[in-house]
This record gives C-alpha cells, sequence and structure tokens, in this order.
C-alpha cells in the first residue's frame, strides 16, 4: 500500500527541508507554514524537480483560507491539491479541478462523526486524520468514508508508520526528516 508508491508524504516546514526533499526520490509532499510571499516562488521550484506538492492552506501566513484563497491561490500558485479542515475549501479546491484532502481531527467519537458528516458533504479525493496513532481510528474512517486517509501528527517511529499503514492509511504526513530517510 502507499500513496503512489510513497508510503511517506514528506511535509515540509522550511526551506531546509525542502531542500532535502528534493535530494529524494519523494515525488509527492505537503507544503506547512508557508508565508504568502513564496507560495508562487515554491511551486515553482517544484515543478522544475517534477515534484507534486499539496498545500496545506490553513497555515499559509499572510492569508485567510476560505473559498476567495482557494480560487486565489490555485489560480496564483497551481498546487498539486489542497489540505484543510474547512469544508468550503475543500469544495471550492474541487471545483477548480484540483485534490483537495479533507484534514481531520480525531480526538473522540463526536469528532469522528463529524468528520464523517462532512466528508459526505464535501467529498474530498483524501482524508488526513490527527493524530494518526491511532490505527483503529484510521481503520474506521476509512470504512465509513471509503476515502483514501493520509495519517498525520505524533508519528515518530518506523513502528507507528506501518502500524497506521497496516491499519489502512495509504500514506503519512510527516515532517520527521529521519522518517523520510527511513522510507525512501
Amino acid at each position: 500500500m502507499g500513496f503512489h508508491g510513497q508510503k511517506i508524504l514528506p511535509a515540509i516546514r522550511s526551506m531546509k527541508d525542502f531542500e532535502k526533499m528534493l535530494e529524494m526520490p519523494y515525488q509527492y509532499g505537503v507544503f506547512l507554514d508557508l508565508h504568502l510571499g513564496m507560495v508562487k516562488s515554491v511551486y515553482e521550484y517544484a515543478r522544475r524537480y517534477d515534484k507534486k506538492m499539496f498545500l496545506h492552506i490553513d497555515l499559509i501566513h499572510g492569508l485567510t483560507s476560505d473559498e476567495n484563497a482557494t480560487e486565489f491561490i490555485v489560480q496564483y500558485a497551481k498546487p498539486y491539491g489542497i489540505i484543510s479542515t474547512k469544508g468550503s475549501v475543500i469544495l471550492k479546491a474541487k471545483q477548480k479541478g484540483i485534490f483537495a484532502t479533507q484534514r481531520a481531527f480525531i480526538i473522540d467519537s463526536s469528532a469522528l462523526e463529524r468528520s464523517v458528516k462532512l466528508v459526505e458533504k464535501t467529498n474530498p479525493d483524501y482524508i488526513e486524520v490527527l493524530p494518526g496513532v491511532v490505527p483503529k481510528i484510521i481503520k474506521e474512517l476509512h470504512l465509513k468514508t471509503k476515502k483514501p486517509i493520509f495519517a498525520g501528527g505524533l508519528i515518530e517511529s518506523a513502528e507507528e508508520v506501518e502500524q497506521a499503514l497496516a491499519a489502512g492509511a495509504c500514506a503519512i504526513t510527516t515532517s520527521n526528516v529521519d522518517l523520510w530517510k527511513q522510507f525512501i
């Protein structure tokens, strides 16, 4: 199992980490914590290296993530896909023809049910589950939504990566460079 052959989706928090990813054979990754002024240039850079990068739009500094921001970002930077907790952002990303990932924080059973209902409404291409260290939740959310699952948050070891994948995650989003190296 894997996302286009990748078990890991490197989550990029700095240009230093992006440069590390560029030296690895990963084709897909996620940009986190970007300043709005950097978005276009990092996407141009990513395309030069044939990297297909999701953008966590909720974490762009200098931009409020809503439908208008999504429309702007899609036209401005042309990301491979968008990640957001907001249903309106997911709907706009899908309308604009890019991959949409619904990020879901599952802290209890009511959060699980709310996430299932939101996924039914927004129909994202993927779901990112946080924290990703709870195989039972990964399995249950995948079963209830029939959507591919990314697991992220608090995953710190190769064993936790394997447990999340065994539970049905198609990939792990992590900013842990040591884990990137282990799963090349």
